[in-house]
């Protein structure tokens, strides 16, 4: 026991040890360095870079770069001096009171303490940095509580793993406590629909309430993230992003058959496929080494790109609008960030030029789509029988020819790539682009197809139609009366396009190419003869001599001509058809700059060093371990579709003039963790969250927490988020026994009015599917861009026209009238009344309880079950003196047909309106 002495000794000890600490603590807190990224980049961002950026840089001043704004400006001084802030221009023009002479010009001054900063900051100097996201991801030290003067670490009973201990260090800041964790109903009904998107299954529902062990919740976690359903869910996240659809956008906004990327989508999240596999089979699976048809048609991920088939557009224009596209939505979808506006000018805000857009877009300006009518190039559908056929083919051609010419004769069965498309011809003369899309032939034509690669080539496949039989198709050597290498009988043609082949005379080299076409059936000038598709040149089929010629070139072309579902794919150029790119001067794609090759900004990782130019070195670079923004961007995508809100708020802008994160040290670690320990498993990754105290905790708002967290920030409470378009229409068609468990294919048409599509150029309608295709999963649902499924859109749908990053939730009016008289809506409610009656006879108050129990998990308490009977009696009354409005109701007559029925209808719909129903709490 210490004596008095020793007392007074040891709490004088400890005093001048806690004084010692706070004179520390001040001084490191006076010598602290100015932080560029959070303290001078936002004064440059609000008050300067509008005149001296990226986008103007007036009296040759910008702030964009560090060597520019170090550079001298106009009047031959340096607005920056770095240590000398004394005689930096910058600094003497922010403190002048002549309003003409001071900056901003025109605008209110900066304040004192802003002028301090950008002082001591280039006293300092003036050291650049970067913005958060723009800096490598590394590990992150877990900040664990402390105790014993904070010299160790201790752990908390409220933290089930890491992600806990980052939200409780934020929460010191507010002065808040976590609360306390959801009942078991609310978390299964939470967890099933941010993991599969709907109500988890009665099996796997009572199982987790009947289990009361400590690894009931992780046990349904495992079973909901092993649901097929699961892959459907986070598909429908990732169609915005992809700008996914069934139609071709624009004016005519014709059908396209790409469903099946979305079906390669849904199986990638179920097989849970590394996210760096994912996306580099999507921007590049075409370039791989002999790549599958997944791989092939997971690359449709950017040929939902729009196409326009209206006619007298320039192809052209619409090609590179497809290709600036892609450049977006690569980076807005995979890493975070507006590039967009860096097609006219350098980033305003962030450190890319204007140079560096096209550099990049030069990966995206070497594919052979080229805005055609039948979007190619595509990949063609073989069923198995046919594959196997294809494969007899090219094996005789491995070992009677050469592998180069069986894996040529592969690719061109697969996609009838590389061809020449007939919509680049031009020099027209007595003919014509047909609708821009395809070289039309009259009597006496002439066109030219430029730079055609003939070295090697003496046989020429093409796809055509013929109009009039009696014409004959002339090709010329370098000008219209040159050299005639072919000369084609064409015939008629029934049932569209015919595939047919012609011998032609080798001629070394590339070659414009002069077509002439002649008939003397055509007896009105206008009166065309024939349509040019697509040319191949190319050698004959090898190997005449050899054993089974005849039978394998017979197989050859059943397999060309056979009629197979096709999906639009991504593929380069072969050499000879090398397409070069140059900066558009002020963004205009008429107006060409500078030639330039194919690279990314070097304010981010550098290119890997191996790494080919092309789409499959710039996937590489994408899922570098280095690169800092694609981790990021996938985490903070996952936390927002879990908790409402991403850690950095605006999903489409992780840059300088996006919102900060309100936790970076946990969006980093979970990044870090995401990359190596989790091998880019996204299931993983989602499991690690919603395995978090943090996730499962009650979404109850105290008067405090609301005080001092109205958004939830600070995560002090679980989320409370109004569910996804999807999720509500997927929700009530569970709730209500009608929903499908059908998977995959074509996309469907469940009840639609009359009159939303207008379709004049194409007579497309909506036919609305039979049977159970019309209560198929919302992703299912065929996605018009000019005309998209209404009830979705209220409800904050996209129209797919672009890459969208980020739903904008709101609410109005039309999303309760929707929900409360769409007639697909009514018709759910319709089948809930009778699932209700089967379930719980004709006892109303059973039937009331049980509806209420089946939609949110919950028993129904006395107040809603008492306003619930009041409803179904109203209906009831009214119904029993309506016979015509009964069978309104009840959509007709029937078993149904009834006033019990039609008033438990009436019940059934408000359920599915309820707030604790629409919304996940």
């Amino acid at each position: 026991m210490l004596s008095p002495r020793s007392k007074k000794i040891f709490i004088f000890a400890i005093f001048i040890a806690v004084a010692v600490i706070a004179s520390a603590w001040l001084i490191s807190a006076n010598n602290t360095e100015v932080d560029y990224s959070t303290q001078v980049k936002p004064i440059i961002n609000q008050h300067c870079i509008t005149c001296h950026g990226g986008v103007r840089a007036k009296a040759n001043f910008s702030l964009l770069f560090r060597d520019l704004a170090m550079a001298k400006a106009k009047s031959g001084k340096r607005a920056i001096i770095p240590g000398d802030p004394d005689h930096s221009e910058m600094i003497r023009r922010l403190t002048l009171s002549d309003p003409d002479e001071r900056m901003p010009y025109h605008h209110e001054p900066l304040s004192k303490d802003e002028i301090d900063i950008l002082r001591k900051w280039i006293k300092e100097g003036a050291p650049w940095g970067e913005n958060w996201s723009y800096v490598p991801v590394t590990p992150v030290e877990v900040p664990m509580p402390k105790k014993f003067f904070g010299l160790m670490n201790t752990t908390s009973d409220w933290a089930k793993n890491e992600v806990d201990y980052f939200i409780l260090d934020k929460l010191k800041e507010p002065k808040l406590q976590p609360s306390p964790e959801a009942d078991k109903e609310t978390l299964l009904r939470r967890v099933s629909l941010d993991i599969t998107g709907m109500p988890a299954p009665t099996n796997i529902a009572q199982k987790y309430l009947n289990n009361n062990s400590v690894h009931a919740y992780e046990e349904l976690v495992d079973s909901l993230l092993a649901s097929p359903h699961y892959g459907e869910k986070w598909t429908a996240m990732w169609l915005d992003l992809a700008r996914y659809a069934d139609t071709k956008g624009y004016e005519r906004d014709d059908s396209r058959s790409i469903w099946r990327y979305r079906d390669w989508l849904i199986r990638a999240f179920n097989n849970n496929m590394p996210y760096d596999e994912f996306i580099k089979e999507q921007i590049a699976g075409d370039l791989l080494p002999d790549p599958t048809d997944d791989q092939f048609i997971a690359t449709a991920f950017h040929r939902n790109t729009m196409t326009n088939d209206e006619g007298g557009t320039d192809n052209e224009e619409f090609r590179t609008a497809a290709v600036l596209d892609r450049v977006n939505t690569t980076w807005n979808a995979v890493m975070g960030t507006t590039f967009g506006c860096v097609q006219c000018h350098s980033h305003p805000y962030d450190p890319f030029r204007h140079e560096d857009y096209y550099k990049f877009m030069a990966f995206f300006n070497d594919t052979r789509d080229e805005d055609s009518q039948a979007d190619y190039p595509l990949l063609r559908h073989y069923n198995d029988s046919m594959q196997n056929e294809m494969n007899e083919v090219v094996n005789w051609l491995k070992n009677n020819a050469s592998p180069q010419r069986a894996q040529e004769a592969k690719v061109f069965l697969r996609t009838w790539q590389p061809s020449y498309n007939s919509l680049t011809c031009d020099s027209f003369t007595n003919s014509e682009l047909n609708d821009t899309k395809w070289a039309a032939f009259r009597n006496n034509a002439l066109c030219r197809l430029k730079n055609v690669e003939l070295t090697n080539r003496d046989h020429l496949i093409f796809s055509y139609q013929g109009y009039t039989a009696g014409g004959t198709w002339q090709i010329h050597i370098d000008q219209p009366t040159g050299e005639i290498i072919a000369s084609i009988p064409m015939p008629a043609t029934k049932n569209g396009w015919h595939i047919t082949e012609t011998d032609i005379k080798p001629v070394p080299g590339i070659h414009n190419l002069y077509f002439t076409y002649t008939n003397s059936k055509l007896k009105k000038p206008t009166e065309t003869g024939v349509l040019l598709d697509w040319l191949y040149f190319t050698e004959q089929f090898p190997g005449k001599d050899k054993t089974g010629y005849a039978e394998e070139k017979t197989r050859f072309w059943k397999l060309l001509t056979a009629d197979v579902g096709t999906t639009p794919v991504m593929m380069d150029n072969p050499s000879w058809m090398h397409r070069t790119s140059n900066v558009f001067e002020r963004g205009n794609w008429l107006i060409k700059g500078d030639k330039v090759e194919p690279d990314v900004p070097h304010s981010l990782n550098p290119f890997p060093s191996q790494a080919p130019r092309n789409r499959l070195g710039l996937a590489m670079w994408l899922t570098s371990k280095e690169n800092p923004l694609v981790p990021r961007t996938m985490v903070n995508r996952v936390w927002e579709q879990l908790f409402g809100t991403g850690l950095a708020e605006t999903l489409e802008d992780l840059g300088t003039q996006g919102i900060p994160p309100t936790h970076l040290g946990l969006l980093n670690w979970l990044s870090w963790k995401f990359m190596n320990d989790d091998k880019w498993s996204v299931k993983q990754l989602v499991k690690t969250v919603v395995m978090s105290a943090t996730y499962q905790q009650s979404s109850k708002a105290t008067i405090e927490s609301e005080q001092k967290d109205p958004y939830n920030k600070y995560y002090s409470r679980g989320a409370r988020v109004r569910l996804t378009a999807e999720e509500i229409r997927d929700q009530a068609l569970c709730i209500s026994g009608l929903i499908s468990e059908k998977m995959y294919g074509p996309g469907v048409m469940p009840y639609q009015p009359n009159g939303i599509w207008l379709s004049p150029w194409n007579g497309q309608n909506w036919v609305q599917s039979k049977g159970e295709d019309q209560y198929r999963r919302a992703l299912y649902t065929y996605w018009k861009r000019s005309a998209a499924y209404p009830s979705m859109l209220q409800f904050d749908g996209v129209s797919r026209e672009v890459c969208t990053a980020r739903r904008i939730r709101t609410n109005t009016p039309l999303q309760a009238l929707t929900t409360l008289n769409d007639s697909t809506y009514i018709d759910i409610a319709r089948n809930f009344a009778y699932l209700l009656q089967q379930k719980a006879g004709n006892d109303v108050t059973q039937q009331i309880k049980t509806g209420f129990k089946l939609a949110t998990y919950h028993d129904i308490d006395d107040k809603s079950l008492a306003a619930l009977t009041n409803l179904y009696n109203t209906a009831y009354s009214q119904f029993k003196n309506d016979a015509d409005k009964t069978c309104e109701m009840i959509g007709g007559m029937g078993i149904h047909t009834n006033a019990q029925t039609a008033a438990l209808a009436i019940v059934a719909n408000a359920i599915l309106n309820l707030d604790e129903v629409v919304t996940k709490n």
